[in-house]
């Protein structure tokens, strides 16, 4: 197939992450030409970001069942089995292929477990299981990928552009592009595809605290709902236990490999210095519970003692073990005055992932067709009501793949790009007023941290709701009037995600996994998915 043109290419990728980057390069590598769009520069997505690993069956001493096992149970009732084993089964695969890409795993070459991998062992695993680039995994694997796909001439890559929304033939109930901004220079490109993969990641940055980077800002739930796309399971965002408290790293995560490792987490004493260890109190597996648990244990040890912030202790183990095992979460604590391998760190919870999103089948498609959503956008049902740790990794390599195969297949027969009409600002002017946009992010971000959060209450969320319809309107008026902006359209696109999780929250009258209610405390007999239609 032809490469990308300016106006048009053969499959439209929005976000480079993991997900992005891995189904980008298995259909160019298939001959399939490709433009991938990516918000910031090539390799700024959340993936960059992620300490822990990938969670793969590589050890004889494991098994497909028992992954499979710990995933349902982490995912509270809540999880759809065919997928669990759709991403359990295809995991050691994708392993092997991020390496035959040039991936350089940490290795263990003294152990045979893992074909010489390095096993480490992360909250709700049973077996060690997870394979990893010592604590940066993440980068190891974005690193990699994005240098792979710039150099790649099937990929087109168009840096520091925004998607605005998705463009949908209505009749057809087809995608058909999608418009995109200039993030640095303004204007709006029409940009015409036979399909369209979403791989924007989450909505995280919805929150006031949040372990992801910026733009997070649950864009690709938010488009494919207006395009028609169901939604499900929104009331599910996870809370990473331990975010670094410190006021220069706001979003600095400590993995759950610590943990993993036998760091335990204290009481900070009169002085500051580490005292109690309270996970046992709340439950028997301790510090390597799931992470709901750990993070509603520190929110609770925190308000009931009036603390900013609880302590996560290593400093039993050796000095060089520390370092070797984590040597950027060393690097960075130091740096900011902190040894871990001499005192505990101070942390937090943070919103960390979100478990719901585009609801799609396991070939990675949704409701409209030529539309696919991949990686932490997607609700694939692996996650149920909690994510298993490090099974974020495995579902944006399995799902991608699953995505790259169908359209090797399917896209043939598709009808080619065609002329899309050009984005309309005749009727707008400059805005003279970004407080406003500034001031709203601010709002939203701190009412959906105190009435939906990790605890929430009925009359919390009534009070989020009606903020979020007065927020919609006066949004969408700046939206109609004024030309639009990178801020703007990630503040329309969080207001969205906002009501999705609200409204999903509303409907769940119980507490399950990562939804917490004091007015439903209890479990219903049966675990049902939230659904919440598109609005197309």
């Amino acid at each position: 197939m032809n490469p990308p043109s300016a106006s048009s290419t053969d499959v439209l990728l929005i976000g480079s992450g993991a997900a992005g980057l891995s189904c980008a390069l298995r259909l160019a590598q298939a001959g399939i030409a490709v433009t991938l769009v990516s918000k910031g520069a090539l390799s700024s997505g959340s993936t960059l970001w992620a300490q822990g690993g990938i969670s793969a069956v590589l050890d004889a001493g494991d098994s497909v069942e028992s992954h499979v096992h710990d995933t349902l149970v982490a995912g509270a009732g809540l999880c759809d089995e065919r997928a669990v084993r759709h991403a359990v089964e295809r995991g050691p695969d994708c392993v092997r292929w991020l390496i035959g890409q040039g991936v350089e795993f940490t290795r263990d070459e003294d152990d045979p477990v893992g074909n010489g991998l390095h096993l480490t062992r992360e909250g709700g695993h049973s077996h060690r299981r997870v394979v990893h680039a010592a604590d940066a995994t993440g980068r190891a694997v974005e690193t990699t990928l994005s240098g792979l796909a710039a150099t790649h001439p099937r990929i087109r890559v168009l840096e520091d552009r925004l998607a605005v929304d998705l463009i949908v033939d209505r009749a057809a109930n087809r995608v058909v592009g999608a418009y995109l901004l200039d993030v640095h220079h303004g204007g709006v490109q029409a940009l015409a595809a036979r399909a369209v993969v979403l791989a924007t990641g989450g909505a995280n940055q919805v929150y006031l605290y949040s372990s992801n980077p910026h733009g997070a800002s649950g864009d690709g739930i938010a488009m494919a709902w207006r395009a028609g796309c169901r939604i499900a399971n929104m009331e599910f965002m996870q809370f990473h236990p331990t975010c670094l408290y410190h006021p220069e790293a706001r979003n600095f995560l400590i993995s759950e490999a610590l943990r993993g490792e036998g760091a335990v987490l204290r009481l900070p004493d009169g002085d500051g210095r580490p005292g109690e260890r309270f996970m046992p109190r709340f439950d028997e597996r301790g510090e390597l519970a799931p992470r709901d648990v750990v993070a509603r244990a520190i929110d609770y040890e925190m308000k009931r003692l009036g603390l900013k912030h609880v302590l996560l202790d290593i400093t039993h183990k050796p000095a060089e073990f520390i370092r070797s095992h984590f040597p950027s979460i060393h690097a960075r604590c130091l740096e900011l005055g902190i040894d871990i391998t001499r005192e505990p760190i101070p942390v937090v919870p943070s919103a960390h992932f979100t478990c719901g999103g585009v609801l799609t089948d396991l070939a990675a498609r949704t409701d409209v067709d030529g539309l696919y959503a991949i990686g932490e956008v997607a609700c694939t049902g692996l996650h149920g009501a909690n994510r298993l740790a490090s099974n974020s990794l495995l579902e944006c390599l399995v799902f991608a793949e699953a995505a790259a195969n169908d359209l090797i297949e399917t896209l043939p027969g598709r009808p080619p790009p065609g002329p899309l009409a050009a984005w309309d600002e005749s009727r707008v002017r400059d805005s003279d007023e970004d407080v406003v946009v500034a001031h709203n992010w601010l709002e939203l971000r701190t009412f959906m941290w105190d009435y939906v959060g990790i605890v929430r209450t009925t009359k919390r969320l009534e009070r989020a709701l009606h903020r979020i319809e007065l927020l919609k309107q006066e949004i969408q008026d700046y939206y109609g009037n004024y030309r639009i902006s990178a801020d703007l359209i990630e503040l329309r696109n969080l207001v969205t995600v906002a009501d999705l999780i609200v409204r999903s929250a509303m409907s769940r009258r119980e507490s399950r996994g990562l939804h917490y209610t004091l007015d439903y405390p209890n479990l219903l007999p049966e675990a049902r998915p939230t659904v919440l239609p598109g609005r197309g």
